[in-house]
């Protein structure tokens, strides 16, 4: 059985064909000298993240020429194989409280689409309410109650001149 090459073996010897020293790598790549060779010895726990592993490859790798599409599935695969990089890092020692989930919840809202559609929904309310108070008003007899033919002044003395009379 073939033993695959890792991603540390990959980037040392892809260095050594070129005759590169890692100071040279470094000055080209502006990544730190102690990450370069972590990266070449394996030892991941260097990094605080994924991302940090990750793009660091991604840089060497592609400074020295190498075939990404081959080097970067080998380092999600060495990655998953780790116990400190397997998943997604904690952001926090505490374990999660309800405050977290929820904050959690209300970050992942799209606060623009909510306050348009709340804006929308406000609108639609007030349109509610002026076409009630319209039908209601239009609704109302303003004449019930008042018998035909009688005539109710609005205050004491009003009268008027009845025909023929």
């Amino acid at each position: 059985m073939i033993q695959m090459a890792t991603v540390a073996e990959l980037l040392r010897n892809g260095r050594e064909s070129k005759h590169l020293t890692i100071q040279q790598v470094a000055d080209v790549t502006k990544i730190r000298t102690d990450h370069l060779r972590a990266l070449e010895e394996s030892r991941l726990e260097v990094f605080s993240a994924p991302i940090y592993i990750r793009g660091s490859v991604k840089s060497y790798a592609s400074f020295l020429k190498l075939d990404l599409a081959q080097i970067l599935p080998l380092l999600d695969a060495e990655l998953k194989g780790t116990q400190d990089f397997s998943g997604p890092p904690p952001l926090t020692p505490q374990p999660k409280t309800m405050v977290d989930s929820l904050t959690l919840v209300l970050a992942k809202l799209n606060w623009k689409a909510g306050v348009a559609a709340l804006a929308i929904l406000v609108v639609a309310l007030v349109i509610m309410a002026i076409v009630a108070a319209v039908h209601q008003h239009h609704g109302r007899n303003p004449m019930a109650g008042v018998r035909p033919g009688t005539y109710h002044p609005a205050s004491e003395g009003d009268t008027l001149a009845l025909p023929g009379r």
